[in-house]
């Protein structure tokens, strides 16, 4: 089948999702030799890759990933994204994803160590004393408790050692590059995908659709990141249960300024350890202190997150209070409290019975509080922008994309309201 599938692309023809799924499943199988897993992936390039063979490539490596059930399936949410953009920049999805968890998401997060830059998603965890190789059981068990767990990519998908040879020796993008984002193995039902080029937001947008996923944004920031930036304008494609629709967000879309996107600068990973660290600290990240871009960056992304989280119709003109949301949890403490207490499992013994119901009863009263605290739109500050400051969007149908039978939206998870005082219950991070 790879033969045939090679010489079809070169010819310029389009693979169907099933085709692509049985071809990546042979490779993934070890039934194809380096050679002919290069040429395919060579000729895909050149070809141009289409949605159903992204769709397809991702639905074989599902199939093959080790399983992982998410608690509180309908509430799920990941901030993987592609990486590739070459820029250094600090973590800030991982941030991010600690905000959505510390106000209320659960966050299955997916993702690998650096392949273009000093320090991926998992360096930056092990550097903050998160097993990053955990099993399920024990990623589910931080999920219940934290509200955010990891799943270490080539552990969840160790078929995919067949294509390491032949991807380093090409030495140059392949759809392998864009998969990340499209095989998290909780399946979880939401995502905020960044992407290296532009071009892929929209195919990647559809792509999540027809793999099942209730509602996505992905996208690609000024100055060519996978991030939505924090100067300039950001393209965003929005997948929101069977519609496509593009935007175009600035910072003004979620009621702030510009911020500095130097301060974004990364490093190795006890440096962007530390800088994380000082961050959920609350240290230096008023308008213009040292870490006011990185609080600003990882609030927008978990910002939107929590709007795609939402029920009923999507509504992305209350993002500004959502970010008041995301940076509240930073402020009170409560995402501290959510690494402090991911710490805690992250050290357990995999296989111990954990007395974790003090723990548990903590990080539920916090981040019930985070979700009880916003109040009524009417009553909170004033995040008032420009009208030309809102998204602008273009509904299209992607009828070959939509994922077969009505999906129901989630739900809020109830969460207590109650008084937390975290002073002296986390351990010192600064």
């Amino acid at each position: 089948m790879i033969v045939q599938a090679i010489n079809r692309a070169l010819a310029g023809q389009h693979l169907s999702r099933d085709e692509m799924a049985e071809v990546i499943g042979q490779i993934m199988d070890g039934a194809a030799t380096p050679a002919q897993i290069g040429g395919l992936l060579i000729a895909l390039r050149a070809k141009g890759e289409s949605v159903d063979e992204i769709v397809g490539a991702a639905a074989a490596m599902r199939h093959r990933a080790l399983p992982m059930t998410c608690p509180r399936h309908d509430r799920s949410i990941d901030t993987c994204g592609t990486g590739g953009d070459a820029s250094g920049m600090l973590n800030v999805s991982t941030l991010a994803a600690i905000l959505l968890a510390a106000c209320g998401g659960n966050v299955a997060k997916h993702g690998n160590r650096a392949l273009s830059s000093r320090c991926g998603s998992a360096d930056v965890l092990e550097a903050l004393d998160i097993t990053v190789d955990a099993e399920p059981s024990a990623i589910a068990r931080a999920i219940e408790v934290a509200g955010i767990g990891f799943m270490f990519a080539p552990k969840f998908h160790a078929a995919m050692r067949h294509v390491t040879g032949p991807r380093k020796e090409l030495g140059t993008r392949t759809i392998f590059n864009l998969l990340g984002p499209l095989t998290n193995p909780a399946r979880v039902r939401h995502q905020v995908v960044g992407v290296f080029d532009r071009k892929w937001c929209e195919p990647l947008a559809a792509a999540l659709g027809a793999l099942g996923v209730r509602r996505a944004a992905v996208v690609h920031g000024a100055g060519g990141i996978d991030e939505i930036a924090v100067r300039g304008e950001t393209h965003v494609e929005i997948w929101d249960d069977g519609q496509l629709t593009t935007h175009t967000f600035t910072s003004a879309t979620f009621g702030c300024g510009e911020a500095d996107p130097a301060g974004l600068a990364g490093g190795d990973a006890a440096h962007n350890a530390a800088v994380l660290r000082k961050v959920l600290a609350g240290h230096e990240v008023g308008p213009g202190e040292r870490y006011e871009a990185m609080l600003q960056a990882a609030a927008m992304t978990a910002a939107l997150g929590l709007a795609l989280l939402e029920p009923g119709e999507l509504d992305l003109g209350r993002l500004p209070d959502q970010l008041i949301h995301a940076r509240t949890a930073v402020l009170d403490g409560a995402a501290r409290l959510v690494l402090h207490k991911w710490q805690e499992v992250s050290r357990a013994a995999p296989d111990a019975d954990l007395a974790h119901a003090r723990t548990h009863a903590a990080i539920s009263a916090c981040r019930g509080v985070r979700r009880a605290a916003l109040p009524p739109r009417g009553d909170r500050p004033s995040c008032a922008r420009p009208r030309d400051a809102r998204t602008q969007a273009g509904t299209v149908t992607v009828r070959d994309a939509l994922p077969a039978g009505k999906r129901t939206p989630p739900r809020h998870t109830a969460g207590a309201a109650a008084e937390l005082d975290t002073a002296g219950e986390a351990e010192e991070l600064a």
